[in-house]
C-alpha cells in the first residue's frame, strides 16, 4: 500500500477517487502527437511531486517506492499538462518523452502486443464495434 502522507493541494486530493490501495492509474501521453506511452500508478504524493517538479513521479507497486521516470534510464518525461478524467479516478499526464517510455526499451508500452487492428479503413456501424468479420 502506498504511503498516505502528502503535500498535495487538499482541494485536488478531495476530488480524487483512489483504488483500495490509495492509487490512481496515470496515463502518460506524448503532448504533441497524442501517442499513448505508458501507464503508471500515482498516489497523492507522487501526483504532488509530478505537479511541482515538472517530471513524472510514480509509485512502484512492486518495489513499494517512488520513482522518477528517467532517473536511472535517462528517458525523462517532462510534464506539459496534467488532467483528471471525468470521474477523477485516472490522471492523464501529457509529457515530452525523451527516449523510450517502456522499461523494455520500446518507444511505448503498447507497441509490441497488438491483439486487434482493423486495417480495412472501414468505419464500424453506428453503435457497434468493428469486428474482424466486417
Amino acid at each position: 500500500m502506498a504511503p498516505m502522507t502528502s503535500s498535495l493541494d487538499p482541494e485536488i486530493a478531495a476530488r480524487l477517487k483512489r483504488s483500495a490501495d490509495g492509487l490512481l492509474p496515470a496515463i502518460a501521453q506524448q503532448y504533441d502527437t497524442g501517442e499513448v506511452l505508458m501507464l503508471g500508478w500515482m498516489d497523492d504524493e507522487a501526483l504532488h511531486r509530478t505537479l511541482t517538479t515538472g517530471r513524472c513521479t510514480y509509485w512502484s507497486r512492486s518495489r513499494q517506492e517512488y520513482w522518477v521516470k528517467g532517473d536511472t534510464s535517462g528517458h525523462v518525461q517532462w510534464v506539459r499538462s496534467v488532467a483528471l478524467d471525468c470521474d477523477a479516478d485516472t490522471v492523464l499526464v501529457k509529457v515530452d518523452q525523451v527516449g523510450a517510455a517502456c522499461h523494455t526499451g520500446a518507444r511505448t508500452c503498447f507497441d509490441e502486443d497488438v491483439v486487434f487492428r482493423d486495417d480495412s479503413g472501414a468505419s464500424a456501424p453506428q453503435g457497434r464495434p468493428a469486428t474482424a468479420d466486417q
